[in-house]
């Protein structure tokens, strides 16, 4: 079957690892399903893949992509939760947790093998793009708001880092919340498109805001750590689940941490059940994900090019 994959392992041009070609089908087995499938996207964990973060040379190839929506072999139309192992499903309770790319083939195929357990009914109002942007980006977006931010209706939050999927999703959920919400971007269209979307307010990176925030939601790091340490109120909380911009910020801010009693939170993708509330919200209110771009899987390069360079705004899809 025709896969998009990493042949190899190339920390400093993760483009050069990408190959586009025949792999061998997934092999059925007890407890698991194979899902012909309709819709992928994109996630720079795809990008940390080919550079080798979480994925060493012994397992490869490996089929990228976490996210997919399609048809199980009943003839279902599923999402697939990409958390593998989450409650020792089809793998075993010995099994660590890992995301689809890590330990087991991902969604850049026609068909891929999950643990049945980790199917959800795709609802009949999402098509399967939009259903596919969901377990990855927006599902953290979900975890990030709802479960660890600790905010309520009519608090502020600041979003740093305006076009990316975490980002776009922080935006409309937050606004379908009830929150205010505040974005930060270095360009200034998509500072724009963000306010169109329905953020409050869009300011350059680092600018200095007209009040400190109850939560800012971090998914850049090393680059707007110190911006949202010192854009938070006394007691607020940073949500923090990516690193795009390098993991270790020159200035750790502790001193303005331990003083003002900030809080730092970290958060990781999310469970069944919340990807199940994603789906239900989605369905029952008219929200639908960003997407920027839709592209056949053959012109998977194209995808992954864009993403690196960062011109997003919004989730890229691939449809076998």
């Amino acid at each position: 079957m025709f896969a998009a994959y990493a042949a190899r392992i190339d920390a400093d041009d993760p483009l050069a690892a990408l190959e586009l070609g025949e792999l061998p089908e997934p092999e059925a087995r007890p407890g698991w399903s194979v899902v012909t499938v309709k819709a992928a996207t994109l996630n720079h964990h795809d990008l940390w893949s080919l550079r080798g973060v979480g994925l060493p040379a012994e397992r490869l190839p490996m089929i990228l992509g976490c996210d997919a929506a399609g048809v199980d072999e009943q003839g279902r139309e599923v999402v697939i939760h990409s958390v593998i192992g989450q409650s020792g499903h089809g793998v075993g309770p010995e099994e660590p947790r890992s995301i689809l790319t890590e330990r087991y083939q991902g969604t850049f195929a026609q068909r891929v093998a999950v643990p049945t357990w980790n199917l959800l009914p795709k609802p009949a109002e999402l098509s399967f793009a939009e259903a596919a942007c969901l377990p990855t980006a927006w599902l953290t977006a979900y975890r990030m708001l709802f479960t660890n931010a600790g905010v309520r209706p009519g608090d502020t939050v600041l979003v740093q880092g305006a076009g990316g999927g975490v980002a776009t999703a922080l935006i409309v959920l937050g606004k379908a919340a009830g929150l205010r919400v505040w974005v930060t971007g270095r360009d200034e269209a998509k500072r724009a498109r963000a306010v169109e979307l329905g953020a409050d307010a869009a300011f350059e990176s680092g600018a200095r805001l007209p009040e400190r925030v109850d939560a800012v939601l971090e998914t850049v790091g090393a680059a707007t750590w110190s911006h949202s340490v010192k854009s938070l109120r006394p007691g607020g909380t940073i949500v923090i689940s990516g690193a795009t911009s390098g993991p270790n910020p020159p200035s750790a801010e502790l001193t303005r941490i331990f003083f003002l009693e900030l809080k730092v939170v970290g958060s990781t993708m999310g469970t069944k059940e919340e990807l199940a509330g994603l789906l239900a919200l989605c369905a029952n209110s008219g929200i639908r994900p960003v997407i920027d771009a839709s592209y056949p899987l053959a012109e998977a390069r194209t995808a992954f090019t864009r993403l690196a360079q960062g011109d997003v705004f919004g989730k890229l899809v691939l449809e076998p």
